[in-house]
């Protein structure tokens, strides 16, 4: 018979029963107090019989506690099945994620996850489910999100330089105009109609929600701007997007400017906005965004906001109905200044 396994030196039958004693995990008390009755002389049948197993199962105690002390007596996470793909499997598949697929070669223009696992089999020969690929993406930091639209023909290093140019500008404005600080406000229309959209809603898994869908053409604007760092907003319903229209909005937005303020208002470069005919109010100085750069816009973003929360799935009745539906919309934004303030705040802007 072999002789069964020393315990180690640097602890005591009294250090275990005390550490028994505080410790709140049931499993580890109870085999502390098994190797205790060892360290008093006992032998591994009694620790065998005081906790409750077999001889095999003290013996793996004491290794671990050999090994560990009493840490290794605690029951850890069971490792479960080796993961089907390794480290420079998901290095590929980030990348892959991240250029996104090649419509004549993968035959899709987004990738779903039943595409990822067509792609690792045909790269890698990996054999994996969606539900499995769902969860090494996720870990990986991904998630399925709404795009933000990116005109094809933009300039990146046109944005880049109006982000560098213009706050050098806004700071030099206030010497022109001593006493005089800056507001920054951004501007947009956006046409809200009875061919209204559909957004996402909550479902039972295996269901395909319905939501109400409208025909019909008739369609109002709203002419909104908004203050980020003040959570002002300013806004018109108008049934034209034209410079008359755009005229009446400048005028809304100067009466939100503070009287010891000059705003100076960002927006697109849309014919209204750069027409000769357009009358610009005196605490006005319109700066035009770089061509073909909504993302540069933050009122976008409230119009993704605003659809999505109040004015999607809709049927609307009449024309009136669209004005009111979009004023109520507008007074909600309006009172809720933090959401304009979270929405709307640009890194680039929002010291000045």
């Amino acid at each position: 018979m072999r002789s069964g396994i020393s315990l180690r030196a640097d602890f005591d039958g009294d250090g275990l029963r005390r550490l028994a004693r505080r410790t709140k995990d049931a499993a580890q008390a109870r085999r502390l107090l098994a190797l205790a009755s060892i360290y008093d002389g006992g032998s591994r049948s009694d620790a065998a019989r005081l906790g409750n197993v077999t001889l095999q199962i003290v013996r793996d105690w004491v290794m671990r506690f050999n090994e560990r002390g009493p840490q290794g007596l605690i029951n850890g996470k069971a490792p479960g099945p080796q993961s089907r793909l390794n480290d420079q499997q998901r290095a590929a598949l980030a990348q892959a994620i991240e250029r996104g697929p090649t419509p004549y070669l993968d035959g899709v223009v987004r990738w779903r996850l039943c595409d990822l696992a067509q792609w690792l089999w045909e790269e890698f020969r990996v054999s994996a489910s969606e539900q499995t690929l769902s969860r090494e993406v996720r870990a990986m930091g991904y998630r399925k999100l709404a795009v933000r639209p990116k005109h094809h023909a933009q300039d990146p290093q046109a944005i880049e330089d109006f982000k560098k140019a213009s706050p050098p500008q806004w700071q030099r404005l206030p010497l022109e105009r001593p006493g005089k600080r800056i507001e920054i406000w951004f501007q947009d229309e956006a046409r809200i109609g009875q061919k209204n959209k559909i957004t996402r809603r909550w479902a039972r898994r295996g269901t395909r929600p319905s939501a109400p869908h409208d025909q019909r053409t008739r369609s109002a604007y709203i002419f909104g701007a908004i203050c980020p760092k003040l959570g002002k907003a300013a806004a018109l319903v108008m049934p034209w997007c034209d410079t008359y229209a755009m005229t009446q909005h400048l005028a809304e937005i100067a009466r939100h400017v503070d009287a010891d303020a000059h705003a100076i208002l960002i927006m697109d470069q849309a014919g209204w906005h750069m027409s000769n005919n357009l009358v610009v109010p005196g605490n006005i100085t319109i700066l035009p965004l770089p061509p073909k750069s909504p993302e540069l816009n933050p009122v976008e973003n409230l119009w993704h906001f605003m659809r999505d929360n109040w004015l999607s799935n809709r049927v609307f009745k009449s024309y009136d109905d669209i004005v009111d539906h979009c004023c109520d919309a507008w007074r909600r934004l309006e009172s809720q200044p933090w959401r304009v303030m979270s929405i709307g705040r640009r890194e680039w802007a929002n010291g000045f």
